[in-house]
């Protein structure tokens, strides 16, 4: 089976950041099955009816790119986290928050059948 676009982005990563990003990968895919994978603006993106979740390899931190929203709603779960509007840093010196990311993203699709179904 060929190799998806971000599965190719993660392999051409520094082999010592690749295991963080196969696991936020497989995270994403698990909690939005129905996405479609892309590269947008250079970066892993699921795409269902918009851009859901983008996230980037960046040279301290992993960017994790949910909307405004979703990063608001992170803060809440993981208050110790730099963030911006529509960005959450994840930076390789701290463990990686996978639960609060799973409720997050869990919590975006939910927003969007919400949106999207009517």
């Amino acid at each position: 089976m060929p190799k998806t676009e971000i599965e190719t982005y993660i392999e051409n990563a520094p082999n010592e950041r690749q295991e963080r990003l196969w696991n936020l990968y497989y995270l994403i895919k698990k909690i939005m099955p129905e996405a479609e994978e892309r590269i947008r603006y250079g970066m892993p993106t699921f795409y269902w009816h918009t851009n859901v979740v983008h996230f980037a390899l960046m040279k301290q931190h992993i960017g994790l790119y949910p909307s405004p929203s979703g990063v608001l709603y992170f803060q809440k779960l993981e208050p110790g986290f730099k963030t911006a509007k529509g960005t959450i840093q994840l930076p390789f010196t701290k463990e990686m928050p996978y639960d609060s990311i799973e409720k997050m993203l869990e919590n975006r699709m939910d927003e969007l059948k919400r949106k999207y179904s009517q």
